[in-house]
């Protein structure tokens, strides 16, 4: 190691020992030595040498290098804020055994997976709390437990970062609580018992004590009946002890004003950045970040092949990164392999950076105000989109509004009550909500604009699509806004497309624009490999993919005369299907909507079974969960639905269903629907309603008089939304059916 190296190394390791001193006066040395397992046998296939690099912005590794130019085996990197990785790295990623340690004091040491904390490893907070459990990106997901600063001491189930499941909480001042938790409360039938041996034996709910329970002292008496801290729903008797103890000197309310007030969950310290979220500087000191680093498709320098979770990269003609095959299912041409990411990330320098980033302010300003209620029943004055309600973003901020880098802006939130409520209907949490468009991480704007001329930009963990929108695009949604709401606050298992926010940018300086968009889900943020996708109108003309077959992959949107399967439903999942289509076009016709379709996207087990079980994991089989009758309302009960987390991949109506889809044959060019062959494969299904802002207008009109003249009228899309409702029905139901 050269001189220079090593002072700087000395010099660094001394500035890391104080802050760790003064954060918890604890002098540990970020660079004690730790037992690091050697690489798998893949990676000795690299060819690696021992390096030691300072980069331009004062970051440093020491380690072993791969020809690719990136780490690979064991070595340590030194970011220049005072970050430290020492331990395994796969292709220029931390995979394996490693410990990264923070300015302040706080450690991670144990399993890294594409640069996440992943696996079995334990935390070490800069006060001391330790957490020594399950990790699954970044977040504590399993088996874990935690010893706290102030000596409280929690072990059990965890699920996204919090409590959720069976555990046992201990307060140093050696109170405990057994039974159940969710979202990092006590919830669900559980047993506390205070240090002075008097217990709660019943259910909970958000951390107090909600339902049917009985509330002991240690001679005998107790409490028995249905508790709650607002005392009209408390119904308690007392059962005094034999012989009989007095205890007039308390009463049920004091159960949860002094006895629970004893008995406060601690929070563990918040990990501010993660390891993945920092930045390498290998590249020519250029700062490329590990998420976005892609193998470029030398036939198109646009479609970068994506990487799978252990590094190796697909370059999205069917071939590995060693150019092997990876084969097709029989009969299909399909190969089993991820798709490649959509979509260019939006930097510095692109033409809509600014754009993004007004877009970004603007929605951390509007989700970050207080919410002003919970119910679900709105009045008719939260519609009400004629108020101009523009908020001014100045560069050097405002009493309401941060300082920033971009221009001079103007925001509109349309109707934020309303998309407020919209996002709680489908359980969106508003900081998950936030972190996913205004995170740390670039949006993406997918290569081309739609056939309106819309453009599409995506979040960088997939679940939010925003969509530019058309002035009268606009008007049509706010609208539809009233009845829409109902429409999806009555049917849970609705199909039509998922909107969480209306907004507007008029951007200040040279450009003067006015940009409208939406903030919608997205039906394929899934960990399952979509290998089709096909957009359903019932419609012939036009319906076919313009691309040759050599040309048409995972991401390609085929249409209805591209389509060559059946699908086949579970009977309780088809009985449901029917019903919810029903539902869907009648209110869409009843909306005067037209030219919206069925998006399907399906993934084949045979691919999912041929990769990792990492790379796709598929739900279990399940009832439908809307397969409940309507009360008297017509609204579907939610009930446990809403207030039960579901799991990672969750099976509902449209989302991960297990199906089969039977193969067809076509007798000729124009025939929507083929006949069936007798071949079938084993299938997930995605499936929803899009693109429900078209209302028939004049220029639809005109459009249907124009080539009636051409063409078939029925064959065409621009029909009038009552046979645009029946003719899309009729087609749905031709092509999904039950499974015998």
């Amino acid at each position: 190691m050269s001189k220079e190296l090593t002072g700087i190394l000395k010099s660094w390791e001394v500035k890391v020992k104080k802050s760790q001193a003064a954060a918890k006066k604890r002098a540990v040395s970020i660079f004690t030595t730790m037992s690091v397992a050697h690489v798998d046998e893949e990676a000795s296939d690299t060819e690696v040498s021992h390096v030691e690099k300072i980069f331009s912005n004062g970051d440093i590794y020491i380690g072993q290098w791969a020809a690719e130019n990136c780490p690979h085996g064991d070595g340590k990197y030194l970011w220049a804020d005072g970050c430290m990785y020492f331990g395994e790295w796969y292709k220029g990623k931390s995979n394996g055994k490693g410990k990264f340690s923070w300015p302040s004091g706080a450690t991670y040491e144990g399993q890294f997976k594409n640069c996440y904390m992943h696996g079995e490893g334990t935390f070490t907070g800069s006060l001391n709390d330790t957490y020594k459990g399950c990790w699954v990106m970044n977040k504590k997901h399993g088996k874990g437990s935690t010893s706290y600063a102030n000596g409280d001491h929690y072990e059990g189930d965890w699920r996204k970062g919090l409590q959720d499941g069976q555990g046992t909480y201990q307060w140093n001042s050696g109170h405990q609580y057994v039974g159940q938790w969710k979202k990092g409360k006590m919830n669900g039938n559980g047993t506390l018992i205070w240090a002075n041996e008097q217990r709660y034996d019943g259910t909970w709910e958000a951390g107090l004590p909600k339902g049917n329970g009985t509330f002991r002292w240690e001679d005998g008496s107790f409490y028995v009946g249905v508790w709650g801290k607002d005392q009209k729903e408390q119904n308690v008797k007392f059962y005094p002890s034999t012989p009989p103890v007095s205890h007039d000197d308390w009463e049920p309310r004091q159960l949860f004003s002094v006895e629970m007030n004893q008995c406060v969950i601690s929070e563990a310290e918040s990990i501010t950045e993660f390891p993945s979220d920092k930045v390498f500087s290998w590249l020519n000191g250029e700062g490329k970040h590990h998420k976005r680093q892609i193998k470029k498709n030398p036939k198109n320098d646009n479609r970068g092949g994506r990487q799978s979770v252990d590094g190796r990269v697909s370059n999205g003609d069917g071939l590995g990164s060693d150019g092997v095959g990876s084969g097709h299912i029989h009969g299909l041409g399909i190969r089993p392999h991820l798709a490649e990411r959509q979509g260019i990330t939006i930097c510095k320098g692109h033409k809509n950076y600014e754009l993004m980033l007004n877009l970004q302010l603007g929605i951390r300003h509007s989700v970050g105000r207080p919410a002003p209620t919970k119910s679900l029943d709105l009045k008719p004055t939260a519609f009400d989109t004629e108020e101009k309600l523009w908020t001014r973003f100045p560069p050097e901020g405002s009493k309401h509004t941060p300082p920033h880098q971009s221009c001079d802006f103007r925001w509109k939130d349309y109707c934020p009550l309303v998309f407020r409520t919209l996002r709680k209907l489908f359980n969106v949490d508003p900081a998950d909500y936030m972190l996913s468009i205004c995170g740390n991480e670039a949006l993406r704007e997918l290569s081309s604009p739609g056939k309106s001329g819309s453009f599409f930009y995506m979040t960088n963990d997939d679940k939010y699509m925003i969509k530019t929108m058309k002035k009268a695009e606009v008007k049509v949604l706010k609208r539809m806004l009233p009845a829409y709401f109902e429409h999806v606050k009555n049917f849970e298992n609705t199909l039509v497309t998922k909107f969480f926010g209306l907004h507007c940018v008029k951007m200040g300086g040279p450009s003067l624009r006015k940009v409208r968009f939406v903030i919608m889900g997205n039906l394929f943020c899934t960990e399952v490999p979509i290998s089709r996708r096909f957009d359903l109108k019932g419609s012939s003309h036009g319906r076919i993919t313009d691309k040759p077959e050599s040309q048409i992959d995972a991401n390609t949107t085929l249409k209805d005369l591209d389509l060559n399967f059946i699908f086949r439903l579970q009977k309780d999942w088809f009985q449901e299907f029917c019903r919810q289509v029903e539902r869907d076009c009648n209110f869409l016709e009843q909306e005067r909507i037209m030219d919206y379709s069925l998006l399907v996207g399906i993934s084949f087990q045979e691919c999912n079974q041929e990769l990792s079980a990492d790379e796709g994991c598929l739900s279990e089989s399940c009832t439908p969960r809307g397969n409940v009758e309507p009360d008297s309302r017509g609204t579907t009960p939610r009930g446990s639905s809403a207030d039960t987390d579901e799991p990672l991949n969750p099976t509902r109506l449209g989302i991960n269903m297990p199906a089969r889809v039977e193969s067809t044959v076509r007798n000729h060019e124009t025939q929507l629907v083929g006949e069936p062959t007798g071949e079938f494969h084993n299938v997930v299904l995605f499936f929803g309603i899009i693109d429900i802002l078209q209302d028939y207008d004049i220029s639809k009109k005109l459009e249907h008089a124009y080539k009636s003249f051409q063409y078939d009228p029925t064959s065409i899309s621009a029909v009038d939304p009552i046979q645009y409702s029946k003719r899309f029905h009729d087609f749905i139901f031709s092509v999904f059916k039950e499974d015998s």
